[in-house]
């Protein structure tokens, strides 16, 4: 009787170890899976899964980004090792790209070492800072308010050499490499790296050349933007402002006029709108306005820095409306093809 007692003992035992060696292979296994497994779903075309970590650090935000962008195949998995893990302790500021197939593991080590990636930030145009700063804090981690207290702030645009009328000059158009968590003191140091890179020795002496500075090389630049998107045009737009100041004669560029009045719905510039009373009116002040009306294209700083040679002191836009102007040197020869173009608008009862 001892003897079957004994071995029923011990077969239990032998049950219990072994159900215990399951329950551990099983509860190990699962845990392999829900580290190792791939847990990040196929990425659709173009497509970015990003994870965007903010100062505040809170996984909670982590878990909703995930949650609403559909990432994972298995969210749940993923929420119950990150806690497990702690990893709300060390979260660090960045943007976070997963991959396809990533596993809950993979994530966890990129969070937890701040492996953040970079940002191509496309910067194409502004034609004022509340703009730049606009557009900047929705590519990276800036406060607009506080970018653009920046670039008001006189101390600072005075290290530059610059004012609050010049000071979009120093943003080139172009596309810029930045970590997502870049501040604004350094997007300003990149900033101005880029402005001194770009005026070159050879692009300065241009400038001289011309009789003008960097700055007024960016104003004009800005006009002859603003007057055509034709890049093979616009060193001949930009060779009639120069003649222009070369005889003291008045830029009379209308984007100047519709960058005073501050409306971007006129259609038509009228002797109402010239009669503004505004530093720039170039058809009733002289020389180039205070700043630049928009941040300049490279492809429209070097038409002013590589202006056509010609005699024309005129342009008025096509009446075909293709984008392309039509020069004279005479005025009676820009008068014909202003009346061809105003009819033009009349036909198309533009006013």
């Amino acid at each position: 009787m001892k003897q079957n007692a004994s071995a029923n003992l011990k077969n239990k035992k032998q049950i219990f170890l072994l159900a215990a060696c399951l329950l551990i292979a099983i509860i190990g296994f699962k845990a392999y899976l829900d580290l190792f497994s791939p847990n990040v779903k196929e990425i659709g075309f173009k497509k970015e899964a990003a994870i965007y970590i903010y100062p505040s650090r809170q996984l909670d935000e982590v878990f909703k980004q995930l949650r609403e962008g559909g990432f994972l195949q298995n969210q749940a998995s993923f929420e119950r090792l990150a806690k497990w893990v702690q990893l709300d302790q060390k979260l660090k500021t960045g943007k976070y790209i997963l991959s396809e197939n990533m596993s809950n593991a993979a994530i966890i080590k990129m969070l937890y070492k701040g492996r953040h990636q970079p940002v191509d930030v496309v910067f194409k145009y502004a034609e004022n800072t509340e703009e730049i700063a606009s557009f900047f804090s929705k590519q990276l981690m800036i406060d607009s308010s506080s970018l653009q207290n920046l670039l008001a702030d006189t101390a600072y645009l005075s290290s530059l050499g610059m004012n609050k009328e010049t000071i979009v000059a120093l943003f080139i158009p172009n596309t810029y490499n930045f970590y997502w968590n870049t501040d604004v003191l350094s997007l300003l140091a990149r900033m101005e790296k880029e402005y001194q890179q770009f005026w070159s020795t050879a692009r300065i002496n241009k400038a001289m050349d011309l009789q003008l500075t960097k700055i007024e090389v960016s104003i004009l630049a800005s006009i002859v933007q603003k007057e055509s998107n034709k890049v093979d045009e616009m060193p001949t737009i930009a060779g009639v402002y120069l003649n222009r100041m070369r005889v003291g004669m008045p830029l009379q560029a209308d984007p100047t006029i519709l960058f005073a009045w501050k409306d971007k719905t006129i259609k038509r510039v009228t002797s109402l709108h010239t009669a503004i009373q505004s530093p720039y009116n170039t058809y009733t002040q002289l020389g180039l306005p205070p700043g630049p009306i928009c941040t300049p294209s490279i492809q429209a700083l070097d038409a002013v820095l590589n202006a056509g040679q010609h005699k024309y002191l005129y342009f008025c836009a096509k009446e075909d409306f293709s984008g392309y102007h039509s020069f004279a040197q005479s005025f009676e020869q820009h008068k014909q093809n202003a009346t061809r173009y105003q009819q033009a608008l009349n036909r198309r009862n533009i006013y």
